[in-house]
């Protein structure tokens, strides 16, 4: 079995699987309770904290624990809208975002209030010019995401920040759900950025776990009252397994990082190349640096995505059409769709999206069921 489908999700891996299992029979405790056993979950809920904020060079008070990337990404967007409204009601973001920021924004614009949505050019980036063009007086939030989950393009986020370095008051957040691990910490690292949503199961964490890096100082509505856990930022009840297991899975993921990107830029470019040479191919997603290493999108002319994925899974090789969070719906993507790509073309969409336990072998394995599966189709559509 080759598994090419890791943007949608990855597997656990091995040792955060037996941290979650340990954690779940030593530490079964809730954290907020006076007793040992409580002062014995929080020291680990704590420890756990301060090994990913060393790890992404922050403050353990700016680490808050979630569900995942669609509530990180809900709670900013919407968490400033309570914040901030009485200093306006604009926000900015992006005609390729993610459906938790997009949905996100909708919702809000029913509640009266105004959103841009940045245009893409064909390679899926903004022109940082038409963010400068669109922030206003009464702009509070600009929600851009690191890397699109659709065709990997990397979106300028070096040139938003410093954009909005001339606008200290308005919140910067960024979707980073694709983006960890994948040789981008420079990026995430940026002084000016507030905002940092992260979901565990992209990197081999446990799945409904994630965490949101908020910078100290900025101010974020609560959207989840009760309890007052995460400093009465996020209540609920800590997920203290999922949460020592998803620092384990950060901490693998970030080891060795910059020999892990070379091998799936390795595998992508092999595989790349290959797509090139076939005149029926449409390639979505470039392959230089303004692309994530890991994610490549194509089309085969006159063939549907779905057939395309379930032609794969006959050679047990897994990809996806673009998104998981819209592939069953049947929907065109949104991204392809801002990039102006026509309908009939963007229907044929795929994606393959790679991580650091994939190989060069499989890679082979892969092109040759393509080339099968492209003879077959080419003689189908003759």
């Amino acid at each position: 079995m080759i598994y090419f489908d890791n943007s949608a999700t990855t597997a656990a891996a091995p040792e955060v699987l037996a941290t979650y299992q340990k954690v779940s029979e030593d530490f079964w405790g809730n954290p907020s309770s006076l007793h040992a056993l409580g002062n014995k979950a929080d020291g680990l809920l704590q420890a756990s904290r301060q090994q990913i904020a060393d790890l992404m060079q922050v403050q353990p008070e700016e680490i808050y624990f979630t569900s995942g990337g669609t509530e990180g990404d809900n709670w900013v967007i919407k968490g400033t809208a309570i914040a901030k409204r009485q200093f306006g009601k604009h926000l900015i973001t992006t005609a390729i975002e993610h459906p938790a920021v997009k949905n996100s924004m909708a919702q809000l614009e029913q509640l009266g209030f105004d959103v841009t949505y940045l245009p893409v050019n064909r390679q899926g980036m903004i022109d940082p010019a038409d963010l400068k063009a669109a922030l206003r007086s009464d702009t509070i939030l600009v929600s851009i995401m690191g890397v699109n989950n659709e065709i990997g393009s990397i979106q300028p986020l070096a040139e938003a920040a410093q954009i909005l370095a001339d606008y200290p008051n308005v919140h910067f957040h960024v979707d980073a759900v694709q983006s960890i691990g994948k040789g981008l910490m420079d990026l995430l690292k940026l002084p000016r950025i507030d905002f940092l949503s992260f979901s565990a199961h992209k990197f081999h964490g446990p799945r409904g776990m994630g965490f949101l890096y908020a910078k100290k100082g900025r101010q974020l509505a609560p959207l989840l009252t009760g309890g007052g856990q995460e400093h009465d930022w996020r209540s609920g009840t800590e997920n203290l397994p999922a949460i020592a297991g998803m620092a384990k899975a950060l901490r693998l993921v970030l080891a060795d990082e910059s020999a892990k990107v070379a091998r799936q830029q390795a595998i992508k470019t092999k595989i790349y190349n290959h797509l090139q040479e076939k005149p029926k191919v449409t390639i979505f997603s470039g392959n230089d640096a303004h692309f994530a290493p890991h994610i490549l999108c194509f089309g085969i002319a006159g063939v549907r995505g779905e057939t395309v994925v379930h032609a794969f899974e006959a050679h047990d090789i897994y990809i996806s059409t673009t998104s998981a969070c819209s592939s069953k719906t049947g929907e065109i993507s949104g991204t392809l769709a801002a990039m102006h790509v026509p309908d009939k073309v963007a229907t044929s969409a795929v994606r393959i999206s790679l991580d650091e336990n994939n190989t060069l072998a499989e890679a082979d394995t892969f092109i040759k069921a393509f080339d099968q599966i492209y003879q077959r189709f080419e003689i189908i559509n003759s």
